[in-house]
């Protein structure tokens, strides 16, 4: 480990008002921290904490102006454990506390749509909404509560997935079954939405009329975005649905799930675990989900590997191809996303058969682009908003 701090950090930290940005995933916790005084949002330190819940985790953090640089191991059981970390390293350097802190949300359920301050309210119908994400909103509720307690001077705000999807027409939104399900939540919300948010604001006006997003990493979704809005996205009521992911299943006919129910008498617990841990790329190979390691295997001749990215990448393209009839065209294809950032392989698989619709990797016009987006200084934008409005 190795830290170095300096009096001045402190000074000048404590005259900004500041955003905390906590984008908590499966097994990790990220957090960046932006000075929200000037138009540019410039990072002032950000770090992860990895392995959450596993044996082994590490935890990093670095200062913009290099005066903090930390590298430790460690384990953390949770999120609020690795936020205790984060809380007590910039105690320790005499960083000041943030204004506010900004939480990514992936499921608010179905009123809890646009982001928001964090009241009682909010938090009660946060609470209510937890079946919608049993696995998603318990944790980022402890994590809530762990940062107020921390930051106890610091407004809390909470940043929705689904929030860039409410624009979804109701033939996209509406799922076949009957109306009563709707009236009760049960619609598709889609998610990724801070990231698409993301790349909207970096391509900057004029938007291209006719987009497609590919947010492709352990989980995956596609959208298709029309004028900047979301018109249909692959992912469903949960993260679940689309196309296949790391260890999610995707899209399945609901047949299935009967069929292992009466068959295999698997309860909901059951279902829950097979469709979210061990499906997908998962399924597929035998248990392996990383992209990079499939990709090594298949070249080494590993059909269950191959098998695996042929059916992933196969499943984006129909996806994308279904999304260029929806829309009229495709003027842009945008990658984001861990694997649709860094792999080469299937990017290249995913665009070989949409020359149909003027698609290709190499494309002369410069309509298939790879950009990194960038949830966290999403957030902190979100976040510099709803200062203002309290100012």
């Amino acid at each position: 480990m190795s830290a170095v701090s300096s009096a001045g950090s402190a000074g000048s930290t404590s005259s900004r008002r500041t955003v905390l940005a906590l984008n908590s995933g499966s097994s990790s916790l990220k957090f960046a921290l932006y000075d929200t005084a000037s138009d540019d949002l410039p990072l002032l330190l950000e770090g992860s904490a990895d392995g959450i819940g596993h044996d082994s985790g590490s935890f990093t953090m670095h200062s913009a102006d290099g005066t903090i640089d930390l590298h430790d191991d460690g384990i953390f059981e949770s999120q609020t454990d690795a936020l205790q970390r984060f809380a007590d390293a910039l105690k320790e350097h005499d960083w000041a506390s943030p204004a506010m802190v900004g939480h990514r949300l992936v499921h608010g359920g179905p009123h809890l749509r646009r982001h928001q301050l964090l009241t009682d309210a909010v938090r009660e119908q946060l609470e209510a909404a937890v079946h919608f994400a049993p696995l998603h909103i318990p944790p980022a509720l402890a994590l809530i509560d762990e940062a107020t307690r921390r930051f106890a001077g610091a407004r809390q705000a909470v940043c929705f997935d689904t929030a860039f999807h409410e624009t979804l027409p109701p033939q996209a939104s509406h799922l076949p079954l009957p109306k009563r399900y709707a009236e009760a939540g049960v619609i598709r919300y889609g998610f990724h939405g801070l990231s698409y948010e993301s790349i909207v604001r970096r391509l900057g006006h004029p938007m291209p009329a006719r987009a497609v997003f590919a947010h492709l990493g352990n989980g995956s979704s596609v959208c298709a975005v029309r004028d900047g809005l979301s018109v249909d996205t692959s992912m469903g009521m949960t993260p679940t649905g689309g196309v296949p992911m790391g260890t999610r299943s995707g899209d399945l006919d609901p047949g299935v799930l009967l069929h292992l129910m009466r068959t295999e008498r698997l309860d909901a617990d059951a279902l829950e675990t097979l469709l979210n841990h061990e499906s997908g790329l998962a399924g597929y190979s035998g248990g392996e989900s990383d992209m990079r390691a499939l990709v090594k295997r298949a070249g080494a001749g590993d059909a269950d590997a191959a098998l695996a990215i042929n059916a992933y990448t196969t499943a984006v393209r129909k996806t994308i191809g279904g999304y260029a009839a929806l829309l009229g065209g495709i003027d842009l294809l945008v990658f984001t996303g861990g694997i649709g950032e860094h792999s080469l392989e299937v990017r290249r698989a995913v665009c070989d058969g949409l020359a149909f619709c003027g698609i290709g990797l190499d494309d002369p016009a410069g309509r298939v682009r790879v950009l990194v987006s960038e949830e966290e200084r999403q957030i902190a934008m979100i976040c510099r908003g709803l200062l203002n409005t309290i100012a």
